[in-house]
C-alpha cells in the first residue's frame, strides 16, 4: 500500500509532478525499489511552496478530509514526497485503504 502507520496518524508515499497541467491523482505506482505510491500532479509551480500546498488541497478534497491534517513530512523540494495525516492511525488506514480500492472507478 502506498501508506503506513505512524505515530498520531499515517504517512503516505507520493510521486508528484508540478505545473502537470492539472490538479489530479493519476493513480497507483510501483517503483524500483518495489515500493508503492500514489501518482498525482498538479498545475502550480514548485516554487515557494505553490506545488506543496496544492498537493495538499488535492489530497484533502480526495480523501475527504480537513487541510489542517495533512503536512508534508518528507520531499519538501522533490518530486518524491512523503505525506503526513494526523488522527487515529487505524481510522485513516482503512480510510485511505476503502479510497484505493475505488480509485479509479469514479
Amino acid at each position: 500500500m502506498f501508506f503506513r502507520p505512524v505515530p498520531g496518524g499515517v504517512s503516505a508515499r507520493l510521486r508528484v509532478t508540478p505545473r502537470g497541467g492539472a490538479d489530479r491523482i493519476d493513480g497507483l505506482a510501483t517503483d524500483a525499489k518495489g515500493e508503492t505510491h500514489l501518482k498525482l500532479r498538479v498545475s502550480a509551480v514548485a516554487e515557494k511552496g505553490k506545488a506543496n500546498e496544492a498537493v495538499l488541497k488535492l489530497l484533502a478534497k480526495a480523501w475527504r478530509l480537513p487541510r489542517s491534517s495533512l503536512s508534508i513530512s518528507s520531499g519538501e523540494t522533490g518530486r518524491n514526497k512523503a505525506v503526513t495525516v494526523s488522527g487515529d492511525p487505524d481510522a485513516l488506514a482503512m480510510r485511505l485503504e476503502a479510497w484505493a480500492n475505488h480509485l479509479g472507478r469514479d
